[in-house]
C-alpha cells in the first residue's frame, strides 16, 4: 500500500489487487472507511511482456511500484465508486 494526495486534498492509501497477466485493480481507499462507500478504482493496463502470457500474472507490489503520481492521478481521474448505493436508504424515486 502506499499514500496518495488527490488534487481536492484527499489523501488516498493506495493497494492493488485482482492481479492477471495484463492488469490489476488499483483500489483507492478513503480515509472514511470502507463504510462510508466512498472508495473507487480503475484498471491498471500492462503493456509488459506478462500481458502476451496467459500463464503469468503480473505481481502486486511491482504494479504498485511502478505508479508514480502521474499515473495515478490518470488513473483516480478516471476511477469509479466500488460501492453501489445502499439499497435500504428510502430513495426519492420510490417516494414517488
Amino acid at each position: 500500500m502506499k499514500s496518495w494526495r488527490s488534487s481536492d486534498g484527499i489523501d488516498w492509501v493506495v493497494d492493488v489487487d485482482l492481479p492477471g497477466s495484463s492488469n490489476a485493480m488499483v483500489i483507492f481507499r478513503h480515509p472514511d472507511g470502507a463504510s462510508a462507500r466512498l472508495d473507487r478504482y480503475n484498471w491498471f493496463i500492462s503493456n509488459g511482456p506478462e500481458a502476451r502470457s496467459v500463464t503469468s500474472h503480473l505481481s502486486k507490489s511491482k504494479v504498485l511500484e511502478s505508479l508514480d503520481d502521474l499515473a495515478l492521478a490518470r488513473l483516480y481521474r478516471r476511477s469509479m465508486r466500488i460501492s453501489r448505493p445502499d439499497p435500504l436508504l428510502p430513495s426519492v424515486a420510490s417516494n414517488g
